[in-house]
């Protein structure tokens, strides 16, 4: 039954990836088509608000001056916003104003499309800012990682035409991709009980005669962006696991095809604009190859139980459920967590402090090497950047200047590429080790053992990746905390993209080189296991020393 359940919700997905692939590049492929009856009136209307009359095509350093123009401008207010919500309107519950480094750590991560949270959404913000800052930059930062991966696959997939224009592709991201969704899958979610309303907390008596106060709101619409933009944060501390926000198996299944879908189908729609779908399929799979061990790895050790509470005598037939909800079993809840650390969404439907060594292990290499499937054009970029890796070494095995889609890799781009493949680590293991030294960050961890190593390690792998969930055994709201994390989101998210850009924008200047039967072929199986074998190596040189320390370490323990 377990099987049949997660085996469903691949072959959904499976289905969806060809028909949204093609539509996300109609959308932004620029080129005339029938949703411009329905939405072209409305970015007009848009254009001529913030006065973008001229649409050209933008090279690197715009692109990048754009994003972080918008981005910058966005922090701010929403900065300001945080830190005076408690006398602003929209605050039936009274809630008081956010403290300074944690309204930092905050517009931060909801910027970056991190969504870690350092408070509970119920008790630490209002209404106002859960939907006009929260809500609204779910909206925006996935808009922005989309709009960076499509300039990214136009600067490698088209010669001399530029990466195009980031606020029209920014623009287009939120009316004709997220706006509708978010529509359409928060009307499902209000109609499966997810609760959507204005009315301030509600005090009730439970049947022992005790008074209980229920925090209720806007929470369908928040759920519906929180997915499709793989952005996590949740309305309530406990995430998906609460019952407004996740009621039930469906929405369950629900929100896993809604974290997943966008980002499963980048890789067809890039297929589409590098005018070879074989290419895009075999991005597609090499992520999936990844995304299923990794989630064999997470089923099988949940489902095998606790070593430690079956020597007890106190085995259970339904695995490791602890940390987990009853509605969901280990199914669900392996498939949650397998899907919202590859696609880096965050968002949570069980306790990951909770789970197994080699559980919490699947998930963590899932953000380590972020590259299965991603966040909004994350994955897809970064397994792209790995592609090209793979040309260049297998050029110097043969002893030919390598090509990636008709243009030569030189040494600019691969100074570029290895400084992305050199930060994300760093960012990882350098403020962990730090986190050791300071008594503000060892004090905060809950295990000494091997988990609590896991629980640093986890809390930076998911900032560094942009994903946002934790295994929360961390006491994280302190000025510590939330500094460090703040920094290694912000580092985590512009430094990669600043760096892939400018290989979008070096390789879109070259001119094509013709195709001849030396050229080594990237769209058959052999790459992709050339693919994985690059992907796995590097990954295994700069983590598997602090993973041994940590989940492995833990797994031996217990066995």
């Amino acid at each position: 039954m377990d099987l049949l359940q997660i085996g469903i919700v691949i072959v959904v997905l499976l289905l969806l990836v060809k028909p949204v692939g093609t539509y996300m590049f109609h959308v932004f492929s620029n080129e005339p088509n029938r949703t411009d009856k329905i939405f072209g009136s409305i970015e007009n209307v848009i254009f001529k608000i913030i006065g973008l009359r001229n649409r050209d095509s933008m090279n690197w350093k715009q692109v990048v001056l754009s994003l972080i123009a918008t981005n910058a401008a966005l922090v701010a207010i929403g900065y300001l916003l945080l830190r005076f919500q408690g006398i602003l309107p929209g605050n039936p519950s009274g809630n008081e104003n956010m403290e300074a480094s944690l309204a930092l750590n905050t517009i931060i991560s909801f910027m970056t499309n991190t969504n870690l949270q350092h408070y509970s959404g119920e008790s630490g913000l209002t209404y106002l800012t859960q939907m006009a800052i929260i809500t609204m930059m779910m909206f925006t930062s996935a808009a922005s990682g989309a709009a960076i991966a499509v300039a990214f696959i136009r600067g490698i997939t088209r010669s001399g035409e530029g990466l195009g224009n980031f606020f029209q592709d920014f623009t287009k991201a939120i009316i004709r991709i997220y706006v509708p969704l978010a529509l359409v899958v928060t009307i499902v979610l209000v109609g499966l009980k997810v609760p959507q309303t204005f009315d301030p907390t509600a005090s009730i008596t439970t049947l022992e005669g005790v008074a209980q106060q229920i925090s209720m709101g806007p929470i369908a619409s928040l759920e519906s962006i929180k997915h499709l933009g793989t952005n996590g944060g949740g309305f309530f501390g406990v995430n998906s696991s609460h019952p407004f926000e996740n009621p039930s198996p469906l929405t369950n299944v629900i929100e896993i095809l809604s974290m997943w879908t966008l980002s499963a189908s980048l890789p067809y729609m890039f297929g589409l604009f590098a005018r070879n779908k074989k290419q895009g399929w075999v991005i597609f799979s090499a992520m999936m190859i990844l995304f299923l061990v990794f989630l064999s790895v997470s089923y099988m050790s949940e489902n095998s139980g606790n070593p430690a509470i079956n020597a007890l005598g106190i085995e259970s037939s339904q695995g490791s459920m602890e940390g987990k909800e009853v509605r969901f079993g280990i199914a669900q809840s392996a498939l949650f967590s397998t899907v919202t650390t590859a696609a880096t969404t965050g968002s949570v439907n069980n306790m990951h402090d909770t789970l197994t060594p080699l559980g919490g292990l699947a998930a963590l290499s899932g953000m380590m090497l972020n590259v299965v499937f991603g966040g909004k054009g994350v994955g897809l970029v970064n397994m792209l950047m790995y592609a090209i890796l793979a040309v260049f070494i297998c050029g110097l095995m043969v002893g030919r200047t390598p090509e990636f889609l008709g243009r030569k890799i030189e040494a600019r781009e691969m100074k570029l590429i290895a400084l992305v493949i050199l930060v994300h680590p760093f960012i990882i293991l350098v403020p962990t080790a730090l986190s050791f030294m300071t008594a503000s960050g060892y004090g905060s961890i809950s295990n000494p053992g091997f988990h609590g190593l896991s629980q640093v390690l986890y809390e930076y792998t998911s900032s560094a990746a942009n994903n946002g969930s934790g295994f929360e055994g961390l006491a994280d709201n302190n000025v510590f905390w939330n500094v460090s994390t703040g920094l290694v989101m912000f580092f985590g998210r512009y430094m990669s993209i600043i760096a892939m850009l400018a290989v979008a924008g070096s390789l879109s200047a070259k001119k094509p080189v013709a195709e001849t039967i030396g050229t080594f072929r990237t769209d058959n199986k052999l790459f992709i296991g050339i693919l994985l074998g690059v992907v796995l190596l590097i990954g295994a040189l700069t983590f598997l020393p602090v993973i041994v320390l940590g989940p492995v370490a833990e797994f031996l323990t217990l066995h």
